[in-house]
């Protein structure tokens, strides 16, 4: 059942980046609107059978439950905010492959915190902000507004281990449908807040928009997100993160296939290296560290 559950969300959160970056193309629809409704959706899918089964569950949150999912869900907002915002700004594959650096950010954040790495994990750092360097030189030399996507991705990667981090703490003893309906809902509500400054409208589109919203709630957001939250009560966080790795080929497979991208060779190379970096970052820790597969990083672990 792990097994099944892992591979929905590898397949969810891999269809994200072309369903994105091919609605944000073809329609009028903003990109906090994508954020605002994706959440909003989960937010009222996951909280019925709660309702219906548990109806005293939410009021038995804690303070400290709703603490860690209020932080999970400001993270999770502005992730999203700069994640669909760097899908107009650049490729898709730049951006999944950028932004799923929040394994290489659990052990940056853990660095900073004190945490003696052993040396393949600072070996894989190395070879994956490599790929960094190669992805963001190339989009430097192409245009500044591929550039800039790519370091909105960036900065979308470091919240979404934020996202992870705060996540895993929330869901050791917190219910999935529990913590995802206040972590949406949370989420949904700030991102309201950033469209109404921002002036994005989250209403008034066509058919073809709102059928994307659709396909990118359902597929990303109840699918994927949802299936890594459950994953987080059984498995560490960098364990997670690993296993959402396979979105890199996957978001670049698919976005070959039905947007028709192309990228120099040397994206496609920066690409391995991150693919490659990451690998060796998670496979360091997971040995130097017995204890990390049952909630890594006292920061607060996704």
């Amino acid at each position: 059942m792990t097994l099944l559950i892992a591979s929905l969300g590898v397949l969810g959160v891999a269809s994200s980046g072309p369903l994105i970056a091919g609605t944000l193309g073809a329609t009028s629809v903003t990109a906090l609107a994508i954020a605002f409704w994706r959440n909003a959706i989960g937010a009222l899918v996951m909280a019925t059978p709660v309702a219906v089964r548990e109806p005293k569950a939410f009021g038995r949150i804690t303070r400290r439950e709703f603490g860690w999912s209020a932080t999970a869900a400001v993270a999770l907002a502005f992730h999203f905010a700069c994640f669909i915002t760097a899908l107009e700004l650049t490729s898709v594959a730049a951006a999944t492959a950028l932004v799923c650096l929040q394994s290489a950010w659990i052990a940056v954040f853990q660095l900073f915190r004190g945490t003696r790495h052993r040396w393949p994990v600072l070996l894989g750092l190395g070879i994956a902000f490599g790929g960094v360097v190669a992805i963001t030189g190339f989009d430097m030399g192409s245009s500044p507004e591929a550039l800039l996507g790519d370091l909105l991705a960036l900065a979308g990667g470091a919240l979404a281990g934020l996202y992870t981090l705060a996540g895993g703490k929330a869901r050791q003893s917190m219910g999935t449908g529990t913590y995802t309906t206040l972590c949406y809902g949370i989420c949904a509500a700030i991102v309201a807040v950033l469209a109404a400054l921002s002036g994005q409208a989250l209403v008034g589109f066509d058919a073809g928009g709102w059928l994307g919203i659709v396909a990118i709630t359902v597929c990303a957001q109840l699918v994927g997100h949802t299936a890594f939250n459950h994953l987080l009560a059984t498995m560490s966080p960098l364990l997670v993160s690993m296993i959402i790795l396979l979105e890199i080929p996957g978001a670049a497979i698919l976005a070959a296939v039905f947007l028709k991208e192309t990228l120099p060779a040397g994206t496609y190379a920066g690409l391995a290296l991150i693919l490659v970096g990451l690998a060796v970052v998670v496979a360091g820790q997971r040995r130097g560290r017995p204890e990390a597969d049952r909630g890594e990083a006292e920061l607060g672990t996704d």
